[in-house]
């Protein structure tokens, strides 16, 4: 269970095609301070298990179906990404539920600078327009994000100075790719109301 509160920006130091996955090691000072074999990590909003840890990096090993369904296949060496450990128990929920399952991606469309924030448009694939809400919550590349608009196929986010300074989508340039994680308990609600319609007929 994460957050979706970038705790750092780390660097993929390695890449290693095993035909049917890939091996990343991923540089991380402050996620691998007392990581260990198994912990999980989130990269991009994607949940990781960490294979070995020496120093200030990690590797993880990434089937092909998480390749194929996020944007971690589009990873290179010296890609920055965002990190995120799991929420300790007792901890502030500093963003809302994330759980490191991508539902799909999504491609930046436009950006919109202004004085204090920015203006992120981000596609949205149609099977997952039913979940994004105006003043929702969206996981964008791991980062909690409050959506501003809600559009047929897109949505918009506004990014404070820090989220641009620490995060990926600082950097993200339109036709980049990002991961979308929707709000779980939208989902969660989308089945129960299902199965009560399905009980009544």
């Amino acid at each position: 269970m994460f957050t979706g509160i970038v705790e750092e920006l780390g660097e993929i130091t390695a890449v290693e095609n095993l035909g049917d996955a890939s091996r990343f090691r991923l540089r991380g000072p402050v996620v691998t301070d007392g990581a260990k074999h198994g912990d999980s990590i989130a990269v991009n909003g994607v949940c990781l298990t960490v294979v070995e840890h020496e120093g200030d990096e990690f590797t993880a090993d990434v089937m092909a179906e998480t390749l194929d369904r996020s944007s971690l296949g589009a990873l290179a060496v010296g890609s920055r990404v965002n990190l995120e450990r799991p929420m300790a128990v007792g901890a502030r929920l500093g963003g809302h539920i994330v759980q490191g399952h991508v539902d799909g991606t999504g491609a930046v469309l436009e950006r919109k600078p202004s004085d204090h924030w920015e203006i992120i448009k981000i596609s949205l694939p149609a099977d997952l327009t039913r979940y994004v809400v105006e003043k929702g919550s969206i996981t964008v590349d791991g980062i909690s994000l409050t959506v501003v608009d809600a559009g047929p196929d897109y949505f918009t986010v506004s990014l404070i100075p820090t989220t641009l300074a620490l995060t990926t989508l600082g950097i993200k340039q339109p036709g980049d790719p990002v991961n979308l994680e929707v709000d779980v308990v939208a989902k969660y609600v989308e089945r129960l109301l299902g199965a009560g319609q399905g009980a009544d007929r």
